[in-house]
């Protein structure tokens, strides 16, 4: 599947594509990407998208038993995020014990294991969460790899998120030790995306086309490395 996005971003509707002066130009150029992205998405047949999501798992269960991850870290993806519903049935089926996040209030994520797919149910903000015992914000520290979510991953490791920020929080507990990948589409790797000091990093992608692709953060690592 090709989402392809150029380096620079759509223009706002009705605007000339630069923030207005009470705006953040960081912040306004994170809307911009975040309207490129997901209306490139949107553009993708149902069909195309599944035989990406199925590349997407095989190459991330492959990783995952290569890396011989004992706790991994998830999500449940909602809409056309990679990776599609299967997502935390493949990653149990690895052998791993596997943690889901449960959005708080505050947006934090609090983490909860993985019990099967009849203990997943709807949220009031879109995303199925597991019912199981909530195991506090802390328990993604004992993650060995964590997988999130992204719409883009530059070059440097910067991940564009939605913009609820509930994963830079999540990240700056996990261990330098632990591998931090995002799920994309091909055409989703750019050069460069706008920052902000609190984002956090990820290590490395894996694309449909691709497979997995190693970013300078991860110093070099490679699964069971």
């Amino acid at each position: 599947m090709e989402c392809p996005v150029s380096d620079q971003p759509d223009d706002a509707p009705g605007g000339s594509g630069s923030p207005p002066p009470e705006a953040d130009a960081t912040a306004w150029a994170k809307e911009r990407w975040r309207r490129t992205l997901l209306a490139a998405r949107a553009r993708v047949p149902r069909e195309v998208r599944e035989a990406a999501d199925a590349a997407l798992l095989r190459t991330l269960g492959d990783l995952v038993r290569r890396s011989r991850a004992s706790v991994v870290a998830a999500y449940v993806p909602m809409g056309s995020e990679p990776g599609g519903p299967q997502l935390p049935a493949a990653l149990a089926a690895a052998g791993v014990r596997l943690l889901l996040p449960v959005v708080r209030d505050d947006l934090d994520l609090d983490w909860a294991a993985y019990q099967g797919p009849d203990s997943l149910r709807p949220t009031r903000l879109g995303p199925r969460e597991p019912v199981s015992p909530r195991l506090g914000v802390a328990a993604v520290a004992g993650a060995d790899l964590v997988v999130v979510p992204a719409l883009a991953v530059d070059a440097t490791g910067v991940r564009l998120g939605r913009g609820g920020g509930s994963y830079d929080r999540a990240l700056a507990r996990v261990p330098a030790s632990a591998l931090v990948i995002a799920l994309l589409y091909d055409g989703e790797l750019v050069d460069r995306l706008p920052a902000e000091p609190h984002d956090r990093r990820v290590d490395a992608v894996i694309m449909p086309g691709s497979g997995v692709v190693f970013l300078p953060t991860s110093a070099g690592r490679a699964a069971g490395g």
